[in-house]
């Protein structure tokens, strides 16, 4: 059976707000899985978190989280959510899966970095959010959000509403993006649907 339990460990309250739909979405719409239980996340500042000492804090509570829950067939994974900002994922997501694995050998661990930022994402579901930015009629969708540099600023000079709010708006937008959109535009959300995937044929 395709279950699978996610502890995320993430930066922002966005994150906290939106990572639950995020994954789920993910799993069943986008990789056909049965059943995904996603825990309530661990969420620790930025600053913190890329600090070898603050992510294997973060990662010791997410272990501890998972020894607190009720026993059941699923495998568990520890998932390192946020955004790479001005870092190239290629160079920093390594070396930060590389201090979480030092923590315990037992746990299975997985470090996804947004490229730019999680509103990144949503740049490269663009025409899926028309219900959230004004765009104009010429509008023509980039290919590659991540080489433009398109991040929250872009999301926050196009949205529809009186002002954009990550714990509110991201929800939402993450609900109703176009998941295959996004993964064919963003190799950085190919990477997290890569390490889904792989759980995922790892249960079957």
């Amino acid at each position: 059976m395709s279950r699978l339990r996610v502890v995320p460990v993430v930066e922002g309250h966005g994150e906290v707000a939106c990572v639950r739909i995020l994954l789920d979405r993910i799993w069943r719409e986008l990789l056909g899985g049965e059943y995904l239980e996603v825990v309530h996340p661990v969420r620790w500042p930025s600053g913190r978190l890329r600090k070898s000492e603050g992510l294997q804090d973060a990662i010791r509570v997410a272990v501890k989280a998972i020894g607190r829950l009720p026993s059941t067939d699923a495998p568990t994974l520890v998932l390192i959510l946020f955004d790479a900002d001005a870092n190239c994922p290629g160079w920093l997501g390594p070396i930060l899966l590389a201090r979480a694995q030092e923590v315990d050998s037992r746990v299975d661990v997985a470090c996804v970095l947004a490229n730019v930022e999680y509103e990144t994402w949503f740049a490269a579901a663009t025409e899926s959010l028309v219900g959230y930015l004004e765009l104009p009629p010429d509008f023509v969708a980039t290919d590659s959000p991540e080489d433009a540099r398109h991040g929250k600023g872009w999301v926050e000079q196009r949205f529809r509403g009186t002002r954009y709010s990550e714990t509110q708006d991201q929800p939402a937008m993450t609900a109703a993006m176009n998941l295959g959109l996004c993964r064919r535009r963003s190799p950085s959300f190919d990477k997290l649907c890569r390490e889904l995937e792989r759980r995922l044929q790892g249960a079957k």
